[in-house]
């Protein structure tokens, strides 16, 4: 009996490790959480300047602009993945009826 498992042990994998994975797998994901840390940083910059409008309504468009790049990057990647399956993918598919 062979002891490799079919199952991936996500305690064998160090952090590094798992961020280069999914950088790999995903990498809108990680455009989309950089495009959260840079509206948090954009949006504490102009936090000092934001004139009358009251804290609470700053903080409520500012995670509405946060939340709205990451939901953007996460559907460009998976437009980008569907586009690269089922429209680029010129390899014809596999009939599933067996001629008799």
């Amino acid at each position: 009996m062979s002891s490799k498992s079919y199952f991936e042990d996500s305690r064998d994998e160090s952090q590094g490790g798992k961020l280069s994975r999914k950088i790999k797998d995903s990498p809108f994901m990680i455009i989309g959480l950089a495009g959260f840390v840079a509206a948090g940083i954009i949006g504490a910059y102009k936090y000092k300047n934001r004139g009358t409008m009251s804290t609470s309504v700053f903080l409520m468009q500012l995670r509405v602009a946060a939340q709205g790049t990451v939901v953007g990057a996460l559907t460009l990647g998976l437009g980008y993945s569907m586009a690269n399956e089922y429209i680029f993918n010129k390899t014809p598919k596999e009939n599933t009826k067996q001629s008799q």
